[in-house]
């Protein structure tokens, strides 16, 4: 199934990763939010933390040329630590809906949430980023 991404931290335009990752691969980016999210500051990088009725993450759904794909998706799993099915994994990557907001639709994307036992020891001890923007936690 080829989805679109939808970046929150480290991926999105302007951050380190961009660059590395996404330029040159994509055909488009554009702004997004992601809701019943809580984002966490992590030692160096976001973890978006699912809770029904929970706040809004600000991020870019990214859609990747249709020749990337495929690379691009392992890449990005290899970078966020997800390997299917292994509880030692920092991320999943689920699939979500994530209004666009040039016009409000909602689209199906693959976001990389907090793997359980990252988000349980985030809604612990974790510092929440107010507002649900990476670019604004200060």
């Amino acid at each position: 199934m080829t989805l679109p991404f939808f970046v929150y931290g480290t991926l999105r335009p302007g951050e380190v990763n961009h660059d590395l990752f996404l330029r040159g691969r994509t055909r488009s980016e554009e702004p997004g939010k992601l809701a019943d999210t809580v984002l966490y500051a992590g030692p160096g990088y976001p973890y978006a933390v699912e809770e029904p009725g929970g706040g809004v993450v600000s991020g870019e759904l990214v859609t990747a040329l249709p020749e990337a794909y495929e690379e691009l998706l392992a890449e990005l799993d290899r970078l966020e630590e997800y390997v299917p099915g292994d509880p030692r994994s920092l991320y999943e990557r689920v699939e979500r809906k994530v209004v666009r907001a040039a016009d409000g639709v909602a689209v199906r994307a693959w976001v990389y949430v907090a793997a359980p036992a990252v988000a349980t020891r985030l809604r612990a001890r974790g510092r929440a980023i107010a507002g649900g923007d990476w670019r604004g936690r200060g």
